[in-house]
């Protein structure tokens, strides 16, 4: 019988303080050597073999881990220990107060037998998300309206699965409060962290290998700090969400991502595809993208996406560096319609793509609005983009479909008919100290806007496209400006087309090894371009 501790907090006072502190309880753990309580000023640990946990990797540990979890609980909290050895469990129940602290030896591992786990959880409204989006209590571990939860320590989650379809490793729904930190995921056929409508979330540290689907999934949450994880999934490495799957819209707001590495075979970093709520106040930065080996490319590096009627607002992505992903930033403004009575668009504006090195793409940085819903005030600047190369002439002059209620996926256009950068309805768009270039010969444009207003081209650096395509096509372009470009071939460097293309301004250019300056098509007016103060 574990007997209270001489102080031990109410419940009312684990509330007080927002944030676990994971390292003092981990210490505890360790000072306590696994038994019930410790001297009075020790906090409460409760080690999972005193509960009759066997940890042989063979016998199924489920009662007696949650039995040590309720016991926890119900003294007011604190610590529930796994030593060195190998827990075999189903679903468990994570409840206010309880810190998870695994041994550097310690392993939690999955089940195979299904009817170990908690089934779905009935929702009293219709939902279109997938069930791996939409339920929390398919899970290893789980937790619903807990506040002042914790897992950590140095130890093993093993999902104990080959492929796709099974429980989550971490499911967490409605809770406050929260540190995930050091753990190493492995295995996991479902999301590997799932949170929703969950806010103030510390993850740190976290190693995720051999995912088979999503790793970190902040879906509808808020005051969310992800840094220095290492992450390998199938599906989307970090992919914020805001669903429809608490029966209301709720956006997601406040994130940090910092220090991570992330590979995927979908999409390192996306928001959405599942938007319904707002995005707000996001920021990734430090961060290093690759693909897992002998895999499939990842789709995007980066993928903002706005489908259900979500307006993302404000993002900042700043110090990236990503190799063989096949493009490297794809925004998309969509009307999907997701959980919408009547479809109807949302907004993209305000994000900032600054320092990103990309070497072995194969498509170029796309930004696609809808017609008369632009994406709105976007800088690109200080990007080194690297394509495969290899593109033809004839992909120069395709006509881009618009799939405005299609999947949103990088590469869902086709061919695109520039290497660089493909960008199509947007409003306030500036692309500054860009350099673009191939490893092979390309016969596209290096960049093309399409409906854009108000751009302006900022030092770009990019390689001549071959068989006399201009460097540069504007179409439909108003109030363009380019500046800064420097002792670079190109004939042409620009052409112009479309009949509302006007007022654009070629200034300070250092045009001398540039044969031919632009070319107007027959359907753009003759005095779209003006020239003032270049060299020649």
């Amino acid at each position: 019988m574990v007997k209270p501790h001489a102080e031990q907090p109410t419940r009312r006072e684990f509330v007080k303080d927002p944030w676990p502190v994971a390292g003092s309880l981990a210490l505890a753990g360790l000072a306590l050597g696994g038994s019930a309580t410790g001297h009075q000023d020790d906090l409460v640990t409760f080690n999972v073999v005193k509960h009759g946990a066997k940890g042989d990797g063979k016998s199924k540990d489920t009662a007696a881990i949650q039995a040590t979890i309720d016991a926890c609980n119900r003294q007011g909290g604190g610590t529930v220990l796994f030593p060195p050895g190998t827990f075999l469990s189903g679903s468990l129940h994570l409840k206010s107060g309880v810190a998870l602290y695994l041994d550097h030896a310690a392993t939690l591992l999955a089940s195979k037998d299904q009817a170990d786990f908690d089934t779905y959880e009935k929702l009293d409204f219709k939902n279109a998300a997938d069930h791996e989006t939409s339920f929390f209590h398919h899970a290893l571990i789980w937790a619903e309206d807990a506040e002042r939860i914790a897992i950590t320590g140095s130890g093993r989650v093993n999902g104990n699965r080959k492929k796709r379809g099974g429980p989550k490793m971490i499911a967490l729904k409605r809770c406050k409060f929260v540190a995930i930190h050091d753990i190493t995921i492995l295995d996991s056929p479902n999301y590997c962290i799932s949170l929703l409508g969950t806010d103030y979330v510390n993850i740190d540290g976290v190693t995720i290998l051999n995912g088979y689907s999503d790793g970190i999934d902040p879906d509808c949450c808020r005051h969310i700090r992800i840094s220095n994880c290492h992450i390998e999934s199938w599906d989307d490495a970090i992919c914020p969400k805001t669903s429809f799957s608490l029966g209301q819209r709720r956006s997601t707001e406040n994130v940090t991502i910092t220090n991570c590495t992330l590979a995927s075979n979908c999409n390192a970093f996306k928001l959405g595809t599942e938007s319904g709520g707002d995005f707000r106040n996001i920021s990734v930065n430090n961060c290093v993208i690759f693909a897992r080996p002998q895999m499939r490319s990842p789709i995007s590096g980066i993928s903002l996406l706005s489908v259900d009627g979500a307006n993302i607002d404000g993002v900042a992505i700043n110090n990236i560096c990503m190799a063989d992903v096949r493009c490297p930033v794809f925004l998309r403004l969509g009307n999907r319609g997701r959980d919408m009575e009547k479809p109807t668009p949302g907004t993209l504006k305000n994000v900032i793509l600054s320092h990103i090195v990309a070497n072995g793409a194969e498509e170029p940085c796309t930004l696609s609005g809808m017609p008369h819903h632009p994406i709105e005030s976007v800088i690109m600047n200080n990007m080194r983009i690297t394509c495969k190369g290899g593109g033809t002439a004839e992909q120069s002059q395709v006509e881009v479909a618009e799939h405005i209620s299609k999947y949103p996926s990088a590469g869902m256009f086709g061919n695109l008919p520039a290497y660089g950068v493909y960008c199509r309805h947007v409003r306030n768009l500036n692309l500054s100290t860009i350099h673009l270039g191939c490893a092979s010969s390309d016969s596209r444009h290096a960049v093309m806007c399409d409906d854009v207003s108000r751009l302006l081209v900022d030092s770009l650096g990019g390689e001549q496209a071959k068989n006399g395509q201009a460097l540069l096509h504007f179409r439909e372009v108003r109030d363009g400006t380019v500046r800064g470009f420097a002792n670079q071939k190109a004939n042409p460097f620009l052409k112009v087309s479309g009949p509302e293309s006007r007022d654009i301004l070629l200034i300070n250019n250092d045009f001398k090894r540039v044969e031919n300056l632009y070319e107007i098509a027959g359907d753009a007016p003759t005095d779209s371009v003006d020239l003032i103060a270049n060299r020649r």
